[in-house]
């Protein structure tokens, strides 16, 4: 496992399969299980949103058709980041220079999310945005059964934010009933902002434009795969039991006054969210460097770091918060079908995710790559799609700043 060569593929077995297919059937029961009503769950909605998730990878692995369009919208994603490193090097020069000064992420990462928040405001006002998001919407609303506003955010959370895509329906909001809006929060929480998503790819790809294109290609699908499973895990948790309207009206909200303004307001926006994630991060980093620390100490005075090391195999050096991690999230990784020499890895990632962001478990998930940490490229693939949302505990306060300032009738619910 030291990156000399290509990590084999693991591909599809039997017993992979039987595994998958175990996982899901164990994440809908734990859905179930804490269903508001469990008798009230319409299980075929259920069934039609699976086989969405289904007939789209099958269409993704096998159509070309499919496999061109996502290639060519990957492509964008990864123009994008060529596009912002020509306005970083016109204020950062030769520090944007990977092999003489290495990738500093605060300026390889942090403005891809400026200007991609300047670029989507700018699709959004010309109204590009909300042409696409309307056929998407059209697809679950049909399909699914969907009020119209649930529809419209589910389908917005694929290329906007989690408090961006419910301004698509923020006249509707007051109106809405708890199932509904469960599955916005649900929805915002599984899916990630365009802007993001363009970060992500520089992160792991890093200066490659092979690399970059094949995770732009597999973060694009997880954003798109998340929307229907989003609806699957909240009509379970909080199921439907109201008769639903099915018009969709795309709320007429301006974000600037002409093509300039809106340019102007977008990159103001990214630069909140850009200096957001640099401060979180650090924040993040130095609280787990001093658990760490404390970790460390105390395995030392016990004698568990030798121990850690030996029964992990060198996956971890020591006591560590990862460590714990990757132990507590280890059996969940073995049932969602992960190698099982990877599931400690990628159980450390899904709980850096989850405790702190997904960011944090991006730069890990990098770092093992580059370091050949894994046994299998498949474990890496598959760690791509389960770190690709914004589902950790910052995004409850988030949600209930952003949608409650829509809709303040609702906050108590949020």
């Amino acid at each position: 496992m030291n990156g000399a060569g290509p990590l084999p593929l693991e591909g599809i077995s039997i017993m992979g399969l039987l595994r998958g297919l175990l996982g899901m059937a164990s994440l809908i029961a734990i859905a179930w299980a804490f269903s508001a009503k469990r008798r009230q769950v319409d299980w075929k909605v259920v069934g039609i949103g699976l086989g969405l998730q289904f007939v789209l990878a099958l269409c993704i692995l096998y159509v070309p058709a499919v496999q061109f369009g996502f290639e060519v919208v990957g492509k964008v994603f990864v123009k994008v980041l060529d596009f912002t490193k020509a306005g970083s090097e016109f204020l950062f020069r030769d520090l944007m220079d990977v092999k003489s000064f290495g990738f500093i992420f605060a300026l390889q990462i942090l403005p891809t999310i400026i200007f991609f928040s300047a670029l989507t405001s700018v699709l959004f006002y010309l109204g590009i945005i909300q042409k696409v998001v309307y056929a998407l919407a059209w697809a679950l609303n049909r399909t699914m059964r969907l009020s119209g506003a649930e529809s419209l955010s589910t389908a917005g959370n694929i290329f906007l934010g989690q408090t961006e895509a419910p301004l698509m329906i923020k006249a509707y909001l007051e109106r809405m009933n708890r199932s509904e809006i469960f599955l916005i929060m649900t929805a915002g929480m599984a899916t990630v902002a365009g802007g993001v998503l363009a970060a992500y790819v520089g992160f792991l790809g890093g200066d490659d434009p092979v690399q970059r294109l094949f995770f732009a290609k597999h973060l694009l699908t997880a954003s798109v795969m998340a929307a229907p499973g989003a609806v699957v895990v909240a009509k379970v948790l909080y199921p439907q039991t109201e008769p639903v309207d099915q018009r969709m009206d795309i709320s007429m909200e301006r974000v600037g006054s002409n093509f300039l303004d809106a340019m102007a307001n977008g990159t103001t926006e990214g630069l909140k969210l850009a200096a957001n994630v640099g401060a979180m991060l650090l924040v993040f980093f130095a609280f787990i460097a001093m658990f760490n620390y404390a970790f460390f100490k105390l395995g030392d005075v016990m004698g568990l770091n030798g121990w850690v090391a030996e029964v992990s195999g060198g996956n971890f050096r020591s006591f560590s918060l990862e460590f714990l991690l990757g132990y507590l999230f280890a059996p969940l990784m073995w049932l969602i079908g992960v190698a099982s020499e990877d599931i400690t890895l990628t159980g450390r990632l899904i709980g850096e995710k989850i405790i702190a962001s997904e960011f944090v478990g991006y730069e890990s998930l990098s770092s093992l790559k580059a370091a050949g940490a894994f046994a299998h490229q498949r474990s890496i693939v598959m760690a791509t799609y389960m770190l690709c949302g914004f589902a950790n505990f910052a995004s409850i306060g988030i949600q209930i700043g952003g949608i409650g300032s829509l809709a303040p009738g609702k906050r108590q619910w949020l």
